[in-house]
């Protein structure tokens, strides 16, 4: 026989914990990969993604 488990209803504060803040535009920004080179720009390119949500952002320099 399989284990039994027990399944708890989030509350909606931790349904959405962090997702709240980037909803409103305040993202919690690090940078995934550093000087990377983009050809058709023929820049430097910083690689920035969102460490609540996941979103992604790019920078030339």
């Amino acid at each position: 026989m399989g284990d039994v488990v027990k399944f708890r209803k989030q509350k909606p504060s931790e349904k959405h914990k962090g997702k709240t803040l980037c909803k409103s535009g305040f993202h919690k920004w690090i940078i995934e990969q550093e000087k990377q080179f983009d050809v058709k720009q023929g820049k430097l390119v910083t690689v920035y993604q969102c460490q609540r949500c996941g979103e992604k952002k790019t920078e030339a320099r």
